[in-house]
């Protein structure tokens, strides 16, 4: 699936991904409305509003882009309903083309951890029936609990040639309470990476590893020290835009082939219709809005990535 994920890229020239985070205060009051009138204000109503937001975006935007990462708290909080939407979204973007990242973010061991990889990029023997739970294309894994949490997901991933990224240093404010703890007088982010890129030796692709590394746009010289620490890992950089990662500070996450990072940006994209940039385009048009935001979004790292 790495092959799948760098072949979009090179064909969209985007080396970018749309979170599909969707709350229901990015939603526009019509379709809310619309979704409450034949289902209640219920959490079926819920997911009816972020499955057919999320279709419109989709329909927008597939065209210039290679993945989308839909995040399933956001649908795990409308109880069962919400995760149908979410197995509905992910079977919708891949119908369109687009690698599926599912924002999991697992983490376990043993058999719990072998269950966690199934659901998400396996699939599942049910008497003489094989079923796909939710059939993502890769899948984000918290590596705290070692090799015996991330073992179970390699041997998914080499069997039906699907993809994790694996957290190593996050994008948010809190993140070095632990990740950026000393260990021998290394900081443990460096520690993770050089683990991930000994499991990524043990998945490759044809030029990158199944195994991949998430690293945050809001640390960028932590990241040019990971890029080295990753030769073969594709980075999955959250944090552009909306948490304060900019452009110009990514061009060191990309290696000299211009691959070998895909971007990251969710409420700046799919809810670009409340922000005063794109406010011109109105809450009926909220899709278009989002694929002019993709649009800047391509046009700035390009800049960026040609300017360096």
């Amino acid at each position: 699936m790495i092959n799948k994920l760098i072949e979009n890229i090179k064909k969209t020239n985007a080396p970018i991904v749309v979170g599909l985070d969707p709350m229901l205060g990015y939603i526009p009051e019509y379709i809310t409305r619309q979704a409450f009138a034949e289902f209640g204000e219920t959490p079926e109503g819920a997911a009816e509003a972020v499955w057919q937001f999320n279709k419109a975006i989709v329909d927008a935007t597939y065209d210039l882009i290679p993945a989308v990462k839909p995040q399933i708290a956001m649908y795990e909080q409308f109880g069962i309903p919400g995760l149908q939407a979410f197995v509905r979204t992910v079977d919708y973007c891949k119908s369109k083309g687009l690698v599926v990242i599912g924002d999991v973010k697992r983490g376990d061991i043993g058999s719990t951890s072998a269950a966690y990889a199934t659901a998400h990029l396996g699939r599942i023997q049910i008497g003489q029936s094989t079923f796909t739970p939710f059939g993502e294309d890769f899948a984000t894994v918290n590596p705290y609990l070692g090799t015996d949490g991330i073992k179970p997901f390699l041997d998914v991933c080499k069997e039906e040639k699907k993809g994790i990224f694996i957290l190593v240093k996050t994008s948010n404010p809190s993140s070095g309470e632990f990740q950026d703890r000393l260990v021998d007088g290394r900081p443990l982010y460096e520690l993770v990476g050089e683990k991930v890129a000994e499991w990524a030796e043990s998945c490759m692709g044809d030029t990158y590893s199944c195994v991949g590394a998430v690293v945050g746009a809001t640390y960028p010289e932590m990241g040019k020290v990971l890029r080295k620490v990753l030769p073969k890992s594709y980075i999955l950089v959250p944090g552009y835009g909306a948490q304060g990662g900019k452009a110009a500070d990514l061009v060191h996450y990309f290696n000299e082939d211009g691959l070998g990072a895909i971007v990251n940006s969710s409420r700046g994209i799919i809810a670009a219709w409340k922000q005063e940039k794109y406010a011109a385009f109105g809450a009926e048009h909220f899709a278009a809005a989002s694929r002019q935001a993709v649009v800047d979004m391509i046009a700035d790292i390009s800049g960026a990535l040609a300017a360096r």
